[in-house]
């Protein structure tokens, strides 16, 4: 007899197409184990006829995903473990916040460049780029992986594209990640290449090599430490401050007072992978505090559900997480018993 608390859903699969089966479970049905792990259900087959069974709303998840791959066959002839992993995170049933305006029926946001369309993978990144193209000041905090820098970098191109404003700005603070680099030789560009880098690749996907240098030159688009922004103000500009959890309280102010008329700013970061001396504390976690009921500000907060890098780098996020919360958890002493 099935667990009240279980689900049973049939699922056939059409048009009945042996090669797009195979690809769907992938070598030794390696797809459909990861969606089992994934989202907790159990699946069988026989054929084209599918067996779900587990929670609802997870076996609804699975129901949905399985005839998103099997549709996705029809165009690529062989899924990817990649593949799998990213419809997994776009798949819309698990990731559901009370705190989302977006839904499953509304259409997700598509940012342009020369390099063609740009789409969130799931909800909240989908309310991350329409907060971002609302409000004037917005935050994206979360865990390495999520598309905070991507998205943020491609709402500007979109923005540049669209001549809504005149020229993107790219901030990084200059801190070395928990290692001495010593003296570096060259330049200040050379000296301040490697830490914008992330920058620059984003740039380079969407816009190309070439256009990129020329906007460069031409200071469309300006790539900068933190420190040159003050004293400066910033009209017609998206300006994007990452790495926002290496700033301090101080330049975390400065560079949120840079902002101008018809400019808009977006900070990103991760307040668990603070490399600032030991004993300072993050710009970013002490204006999220601050700023946390400002009208006109908004906050999106990711998580590694929505890690959308290698299958890994989101077990990894989890893992961190789940030892964090370990060490954060008192330890009770039971008193002693001994008589002297």
């Amino acid at each position: 007899m099935n667990n009240p608390a279980t689900t049973l859903r049939q699922l056939h699969l059409e048009p009945q197409e042996p090669q797009r089966l195979y690809s769907l479970c992938g070598a030794f049905h390696q797809h459909i184990k990861h969606i089992e792990q994934r989202l907790g259900i159990n699946i069988h087959h026989r054929g084209f006829a599918f067996q779900l069974q587990g929670a609802l709303d997870a076996v609804n998840h699975g129901e949905r995903l399985l005839q998103r791959l099997y549709d996705e066959t029809a165009h690529n002839k062989e899924l990817s473990s990649d593949m799998v992993h990213l419809m997994l995170q776009t798949s819309q049933a698990s990731t559901q916040d009370t705190n989302n305006t977006t839904t499953e029926h509304d259409h997700f946001p598509v940012l342009y460049s020369r390099k063609g369309g740009i789409k969130p993978r799931g909800l909240n990144q989908a309310n991350y780029v329409s907060n971002i193209l609302k409000h004037d000041i917005s935050f994206g905090v979360g865990p390495a992986g999520t598309g905070k820098t991507y998205l943020a970098v491609a709402a500007a191109v979109d923005q540049l594209e669209k001549d809504i404003i005149k020229r993107i700005l790219l901030v990084r603070p200059a801190v070395e990640a928990g290692e001495k680099l010593g003296f570096l030789p060259g330049d200040l560009s050379d000296k301040i290449d490697p830490y914008l880098r992330p920058l620059y690749d984003a740039l380079y996907e969407m816009l190309g090599f070439e256009r990129v240098a020329k906007l460069i030159e031409k200071q469309v688009i300006e790539v900068a430490p933190l420190a040159y922004m003050r004293g400066r103000t910033l009209n017609n500009a998206f300006v994007i401050l990452d790495e926002a959890q290496n700033t301090t309280p101080e330049q975390m102010k400065m560079f949120l007072t840079r902002l101008g008329f018809g400019s808009r700013a977006v900070i990103t970061g991760d307040i668990t992978q603070v490399d600032l001396p030991r004993g300072h504390e993050s710009g970013l976690a002490n204006c999220l505090r601050i700023l946390k009921d400002v009208d006109g500000i908004h906050i999106t907060r990711f998580s590694s559900k929505d890690v959308v890098r290698h299958h890994l780098v989101q077990r990894i996020v989890e893992a961190y997480e789940a030892w964090d919360n370990q060490k954060a958890t008192p330890t009770v002493t039971a008193p002693s018993h001994r008589y002297d």
